[in-house]
């Protein structure tokens, strides 16, 4: 979907996971954009992301269809540092945090899921997702990247993904 950077191993790296959604616009070119952009970064590269998937709108439902994926990376950035690059990525691409309803339409919604095997729980900042383990748009193309993938504190993404099954 993306063309990526080599990645170069660097000592300090840690492998993140983030979801990537769109419902506005040209959802998957933005999609793509948000990749690109974040692989452009000089300290984080592109791993491997999903093909987006169509899913129903979750929390609030009079809006269009979303496109959902999920991409890994390797990062030299610490986890606010990466959330922070995320979110100036959404807001380059269009993206307005707080205007309209919650969960409502968006151009891009970039969210940090896991970073290393960390839990961390700040005011602006909780990891893992603390709604990944509920949702099917989030774990299936995680399970996709990586079946055996532990969220800590809850279990492998394919055992969680079965359970909403």
């Amino acid at each position: 979907m993306v063309k990526r950077r080599p990645f170069k191993p660097q000592k300090e790296s840690t492998i993140a996971y983030i979801g990537l959604g769109a419902n506005l616009g040209e959802r998957e070119t933005t999609i793509a954009e948000a990749l690109r952009r974040i692989d452009d970064d000089d300290r984080t590269w592109l791993l491997r992301s999903t093909a987006p998937i169509e899913t129903d709108p979750v929390g609030y439902e009079n809006q269009p269809r979303f496109l959902n994926a999920a991409a890994s990376l390797a990062t030299t950035r610490s986890p606010r540092e990466l959330l922070d690059l995320l979110l100036q990525i959404e807001r380059d691409l269009g993206r307005i945090r707080g205007q309209g309803p919650r969960y409502g339409p968006r151009t891009i919604d970039l969210d940090l899921l896991l970073y290393g095997d960390q839990t961390i729980d700040e005011a602006a900042l909780e990891v893992p997702h603390p709604r990944l383990h509920e949702r099917r748009f989030v774990l299936a193309p995680l399970a996709e990247l990586d079946p055996s993938l532990v969220v800590p504190g809850r279990g492998p993404v394919s055992a969680l993904l079965a359970e909403l099954e």
